[in-house]
């Protein structure tokens, strides 16, 4: 059974085993009408007490989520409240982490800034080898992280965590399995086969052990709220400095949020985008 919820389908493959596709065209850019949707699935997904796997994955091949949507509305969610009392961009990811149910993140295309969040978020991570790019671009674009990179360093280590996020680049699969920055890089071909075996094993097994498993991992593995906390005020302050401001106009100015070569390239890109 598949539902629709904004710029997310949710198929219902059993009770125990849903998949999500984020489906916003062109680049499934992740702005307000997307976490709306990821409001409505956690609230789906805490009424469904038989459910034990979620996969996400992205209509569009040659883009997970591109990237944060630089627009008021979007950035209005980092000063709303959700359910949890975070704002809304964190708690969305903040109650995945905690939520009792398994979410794995099936990695096809590109996936930088807050979609890269977005997946650091999930409890595991599988990726095309031939098609997948993973990247922190916030320093490049003049701001840094801030919806929970916190989350990269226990993956794969200080040093790397750092050459991920000041150096702003991107990353292919083969690399980002050898990193640490996902649980393994499969032959495109073997991507969907892989990921749909294990949500199904997983799915099989009950759902008490599941949570308690879970509970014991996310203890010794994931951030405090109130670091992340520190983290998303200090993103908002950093939105208003003037090299923030300068370097944003130069991304619009490339094709930020268009089809096209910023999109395609923007790791690359970053160290020319001021040149001229």
């Amino acid at each position: 059974m598949s539902e629709s919820a904004t710029h997310l389908r949710i198929i219902e493959e059993t009770p125990a085993y849903w998949r999500v596709v984020f489906d916003n065209p062109p680049l499934n850019i992740m702005g307000a009408a997307m976490f709306e949707g990821l409001q409505d699935l956690l609230a789906r997904i805490d009424a469904s007490p038989n459910l034990r796997v979620v996969v996400f994955e992205s209509a569009n091949p040659e883009f997970y989520i591109a990237h944060f949507e630089l627009t008021a509305e979007s950035l209005g969610l980092l000063k709303i409240a959700g359910p949890s009392g975070l704002p809304i961009l964190m708690d969305a990811f903040v109650r995945l982490t905690r939520s009792p149910i398994v979410s794995i993140a099936k990695i096809r295309g590109r996936v930088r800034g807050v979609g890269s969040e977005f997946v650091l978020a999930c409890g595991m991570r599988f990726a095309s080898r031939e098609n997948a790019v993973l990247a922190q671009v916030e320093v490049g674009a003049g701001v840094h992280p801030g919806g929970g990179t916190e989350r990269l360093p226990p993956l794969v280590g200080r040093g790397r965590a750092l050459e991920i996020i000041l150096g702003a680049n991107d990353f292919d699969g083969a690399t980002a399995e050898r990193y640490g920055y996902v649980n393994r890089a499969l032959p495109d071909s073997e991507l969907d086969g892989f990921v749909d075996v294990l949500a199904r094993r997983i799915a099989s097994f009950d759902r008490r052990p599941i949570e308690a498993a879970k509970n014991l991992v996310n203890r010794v593995s994931l951030p405090s709220a109130d670091r992340l906390l520190d983290g998303l005020n200090s993103f908002t302050a950093a939105l208003t400095w003037p090299e923030s401001q300068r370097r944003f106009q130069a991304l619009f100015n490339r094709g930020l949020n268009r089809p096209g070569e910023m999109e395609n390239r923007f790791g690359e890109l970053l160290g020319t985008l001021l040149e001229t």
